[in-house]
């Protein structure tokens, strides 16, 4: 984490400190956590919309607080002679702060964005990459204006390769955190229909998440999906070298005859067959990705595949488990249209080898804009497709998933709830003992207290 002293954070943030009389001394990190501070933090008061972290700036000078750094001077103990770095911005002394030790830093930085896939590659790619360098990644999805710096202002002073991961949802956000991260590698998943509430199309999706290519630092790599000709084409225009992964020949890293079979699956790699434990095609294409990225940094295909193979399932990500007789895929941390079709691919090849009784527990996938209710129409769809016998929606667009399936055909059990609470009161009345059950929402849908209800039915617990 940053080790700094107190009169540098001053000269950095550029801030006021003559309220109070400043010493020379050592600060060991930074949060914004008044209940989680050490001794010897400096606390960032933050305010949110439904917080002020200046209100709990007198609990963190109880806690040891090497300073507060606030907009604005704080209530504070009166026994305490805790120093106040007055700034203009909290949230701009963060990335200030963040860009300064960034430079510090001798890690190799690696920024990983995209529509889906993001986290699990990174999480992937601190797994391998752990075994050959003192790597950090931070301990949640950490990918927004505060979340960034705070990877990054975490990070050992020796660690070898930094993985931070840069999400958005609004035009705009993107090439800030990359310019505050100056990654040595960024690398782009995929683009898909995501945030499209704000986005407003696919192609303002692609620029957006391509804008990460403006922070990459002098002689950086930009490592794109190969597979999807438009994020190719747009990626040419940049002015950085590039680097293709994907299953067309047209690509530079090339994945082959890629096998998804229940709970693991395997693709071909230079010739070498790579085992991914882990469910779903999209999982293979992210075991590629991440093959790209250690490529470029000279981890030997033998001992990725190695590293790979004993990989273990991400939570709330197709995390598998068996209950009894009963199969469950959680896959509730988030839903988009394209992590939501291929956990249904997914789900749709375990029934069929297991022949269990496909059940789909589907939450509403958020910030979809007007054409919200058409995507959640094709979901249904899909879930036809898919051979889905039991169709569970809940949320705002519930009805339309359940309108979509029907229009396809579907011909099975179908329920609409209005709220996740409603759904797990009657989730009694449609699991079965044997079923293989997906549950897939966005954040907003919490259908954890899904997982968490089937997992203790009477019918199917252990």
């Amino acid at each position: 984490m940053i080790q700094t002293t107190l009169k540098n954070l001053i000269n950095v943030l550029d801030a006021d400190s003559s309220a109070h009389p400043v010493n020379d001394a050592q600060v060991h990190g930074i949060t914004i956590d008044s209940r989680a501070i050490l001794p010897s933090q400096a606390f960032v008061a933050i305010r949110g919309q439904r917080f002020d972290g200046h209100d709990f700036a007198a609990a963190a000078a109880r806690q040891g607080a090497a300073c507060i750094i606030a907009e604005y001077a704080p209530a504070m103990p009166s026994d305490k002679t805790t120093p106040v770095l007055i700034v203009n911005d909290t949230v701009g002394a963060l990335a200030t702060l963040a860009r300064w030790y960034r430079r510090q830093l001798s890690a190799t930085v690696i920024a990983i964005t995209g529509s889906a896939g993001k986290t699990t590659v990174r999480h992937m790619l601190h797994h391998v990459l752990s075994r050959f360098y003192k790597s950090h990644q931070a301990a949640g999805s950490f990918n927004n204006h505060i979340g960034v710096p705070l990877t990054i202002l975490s990070a050992p002073a020796d660690c070898q390769v930094l993985l931070t991961e840069l999400g958005t949802n609004h035009p705009g956000e993107i090439e800030p955190l990359a310019r505050i991260a100056n990654p040595d590698i960024a690398c782009i998943t995929l683009i898909g229909p995501a945030h499209l509430e704000c986005l407003g199309s696919l192609k303002n999706i692609l620029i957006e998440k391509a804008s990460i290519a403006k922070g990459l630092k002098p002689g950086g790599t930009l490592i794109i999906n190969g597979d999807q000709p438009d994020l190719v084409a747009y990626a040419k225009t940049l002015d950085c070298r590039i680097k293709t992964f994907g299953t067309t020949d047209n690509c530079d890293i090339i994945g082959n005859d890629l096998i998804s079979d229940g709970l693991t699956g395997t693709l071909t790699i230079e010739g070498r067959a790579i085992t991914v434990p882990l469910p779903g095609r999209a999982n293979l294409i992210n075991a590629l990705t991440v093959w790209s990225i250690c490529r470029d940094l000279k981890v030997a295909l033998s001992d990725f595949a190695e590293a790979m193979a004993d990989l273990k399932p991400f939570p709330m990500r197709l995390a598998t488990e068996t209950i009894g007789s009963l199969t469950l895929l959680n896959d509730c941390y988030n839903a988009s249209p394209v992590s939501t079709a291929n956990a249904l691919d997914t789900l749709a090849h375990m029934a069929k080898q297991t022949r269990q009784r496909a059940v789909f527990v589907a939450g509403s996938m958020g910030e979809l804009g007007p054409g919200a209710a058409r995507l959640h129409r094709r979901l249904g769809q899909q879930a036809a497709d898919a051979g889905v016998v039991c169709l569970l929606a809940c949320g705002p667009f519930a009805s339309d998933i359940v309108q979509g399936a029907r229009q396809a055909g579907f011909d099975g059990t179908s329920e609409i709830f209005k709220t996740t609470a409603e759904l797990c009161d009657k989730l009694h009345s449609f699991v079965r003992p044997a079923d293989i059950i997906l549950v897939k929402g966005s954040r907003s849908a919490a259908l954890e207290a899904a997982v968490e209800t089937i997992k203790h039915l009477p019918a199917v617990s252990p």
